[in-house]
């Protein structure tokens, strides 16, 4: 890939937080590749979190913006914009390439104030399907102010592309569609006894608005299965009080279903739980193009989701897996026995996902398609 580049490219990157999610694990793994790749890599992050160390541990330069937070904050947006000002002038790059909304709008506006070129890049559109409607009519005022400042959008699904089209936030010829990827893991096999075993159900995800942990925890209740099953949640967030109260209150015959759902917290081993499990599951409200469903396609796992977002663009329905309708508990309490008491489908389902993984969602393929928007706005 560096052979179709005429230069190494100095590249800051800017993000809200460094929790681990979609938008932080995406900025994670392209900043790395590139990194590895020669380019001089610098990333701006605002909250603290296990991104960070990841980063420092592989070489890039990472730098912490007090005052760049996720809530409004007049005072504090004012002087973050004054913080990643004086970044910008110091590191000088090359572009600027920002994530999620906060550090988009303001590391916009900083990139087109100093005539640097810069990305933002949609991590699903703050004014998707499922938003309420005057949040949507806000998102949308703000984000078609913000894209005159862009060069570029990257969207990490077509259907993100094709809603900003339709709410007219950005020009068509700045609206680029290039899909999340995740690095390929070598030497890795599953454990996961397909006979005789306890089939364990996964759902990674922030216990938060977009996510609907509870949908799964109230199908589980419903199940009627040949074989045993738990569920391993993993995540933290606000609502994950509320998700540990329906669990004591809901029953699956005459027993709590309490001995079935496990909370496994915010974890860093993603990669080996999902190894480890059966069947993946991503019941949401709303989504970009979720990295979670890459994760298990990659684990080789057959992928339960809500039929949002780009979610259609990763799971095919039926052949990787399920697409359910948002909310619908009756679907998903079908699929998950279909899957449940079917060995044969969960494996056969899981080598098309990880066969379809390894064709389009890999990091080389994304980091390739995004080099080439940087080129596209650089001028060498």
């Amino acid at each position: 890939m560096q052979g179709e580049n005429s230069r190494n490219y100095r590249i800051l990157f800017i993000v809200t937080q460094g929790i681990l999610g979609g938008a932080q694990i995406h900025v994670r793994d392209l900043a790395i590749h590139l990194y590895n790749l020669g380019h001089d890599v610098h990333v701006a992050v605002g909250t603290n979190g296990p991104i960070l160390n990841e980063l420092k541990v592989n070489g890039i330069h990472v730098y912490r913006i007090n005052s760049l937070v996720r809530e409004l904050s007049p005072s504090k947006d004012i002087q973050a914009y004054k913080e990643i000002s004086r970044l910008v002038r110091n590191i000088k790059p090359d572009l600027v390439t920002t994530h999620s909304s906060k550090a988009g709008i303001i590391g916009r506006l900083v990139s087109y104030r100093h005539n640097i070129p810069n990305t933002f890049t949609a991590h699903g559109w703050a004014f998707t399907e499922g938003v309420s409607g005057k949040r949507r009519l806000l998102y949308i005022i703000v984000e078609r102010i913000a894209a005159i400042w862009a060069d570029k959008i990257i969207c990490v699904s077509e259907y993100d592309r094709k809603l900003a089209l339709k709410y007219s936030v950005g020009l068509p010829e700045q609206l680029i569609t290039v899909h999340n990827g995740i690095p390929v893991l070598e030497h890795t096999s599953p454990n996961r006894p397909e006979k005789h075993g306890t089939i364990k159900i996964i759902m990674v995800a922030r216990f938060s608005e977009p996510k609907d942990p509870q949908l799964l925890v109230r199908a589980a209740s419903q199940l009627n299965t040949e074989a045993d099953f738990e569920i391993d949640l993993v995540g933290d967030g606000p609502l994950l009080s509320a998700t540990e109260e329906l669990v004591r209150k809901l029953y699956i015959g005459n027993k709590d279903i309490g001995n079935k759902v496990k909370f496994l917290g915010a974890r860093i081993d993603v990669p080996e739980l999902l190894l480890n499990a059966h069947i993946f599951v991503l019941t949401s409200n709303w989504e970009g193009f979720p990295i979670t469903i890459l994760e298990a396609m990659r684990a080789g796992l057959p992928v339960i989701a809500s039929d949002v977002g780009g979610c259609k663009e990763a799971v095919i329905d039926d052949v990787t897996g399920y697409l359910v309708p948002r909310g619908d508990l009756k679907c998903l309490k079908d699929r998950l026995e279909r899957l449940i008491n079917n060995s044969k489908l969960r494996s056969t389902m899981g080598e098309k996902g990880s066969e379809r993984f390894s064709k389009y969602f890999t990091v080389d393929e994304m980091t390739k398609k995004t080099i080439a928007v940087y080129k596209s706005i650089i001028s060498d």
